[in-house]
């Protein structure tokens, strides 16, 4: 596992860290996503989540005030109560607490059921989990999605915030996407931040957790150093 910071730019300080699958050598995701098939899906989302929460007490996110944030795969929970217990039993052998936990599923896996996603989101909340939606604005549904059930975070696609201080219409759509999730309940993590203009529009428009190199590459079975650009840091001193 990797671990990439999610900043409260409000605050300055890392809100979460999002665990990413990784090969044992550090390979990149793909090494490892390219071998998952639907016989062996349900043991790698298992095993991913004990890795996440043990390599990340290890790393020394207990530490911190921070969250875990962990990617699971919703087509591999057949039930969402019996396929939390393994991650309970591990967070309770480490005294990691759950309610510092959230799930976090991507729309860019089909949802073949989503009945069946919008039940896990709702046995999670009720669990004390938190639960979000990444990748929003590509992939297979949107705001179809939203329509059947509301996590708690969602998360902007990179390719929305890709040049966003250049763009109006992409500041348009993030701006109606920010002020939707607030009427929803739902907070709004911008992801794939790489300069200090998308930053500047994203806090102009309201966004306040962000998620990028512009801070952060991911580290390796540990928790990089978090570069707060000089925008950031007057930002988080302006409160």
């Amino acid at each position: 596992m990797a671990f990439q910071p999610i900043m409260d730019v409000a605050e300055g300080v890392p809100f979460a860290y999002e665990a990413l699958v990784r090969g044992p050598d550090g390979e990149g995701a793909w090494s490892v996503l390219s071998q998952v098939t639907e016989a062996n899906r349900y043991t790698f989302d298992q095993r991913c989540r004990v890795k996440a929460i043990e390599t990340a007490a290890r790393a020394g996110l207990l530490a911190t005030p921070a969250r875990l944030s962990i990617n699971f795969l919703p087509n591999a929970v057949y039930s969402p109560a019996a396929c939390i217990q393994l991650t309970l039993k591990t967070a309770r052998a480490i005294d990691f607490p759950t309610d510092r936990l959230i799930f976090e599923f991507t729309e860019n896996e089909e949802m073949k059921d989503p009945a069946h996603v919008a039940n896990i989101i709702a046995t999670y909340k009720k669990m004390g989990f938190g639960t979000a939606l990444d990748d929003f604005g590509a992939g297979y549904a949107g705001l179809n999605l939203l329509a059947r059930f509301q996590p708690d975070i969602i998360k902007l696609d990179m390719e929305l915030i890709r040049d966003l201080d250049a763009s109006l219409p992409r500041r348009m759509i993030v701006d109606g996407v920010v002020k939707m999730s607030e009427a929803l309940g739902m907070t709004v993590i911008a992801e794939g931040i790489e300069t200090e203009g998308e930053l500047a529009a994203l806090r102009a428009i309201g966004v306040r957790y962000i998620q990028g190199f512009l801070f952060a590459r991911p580290g390796f079975e540990r928790l990089p150093v978090v570069e707060m650009p000089m925008r950031a840091e007057r930002i988080a001193q302006a409160g």
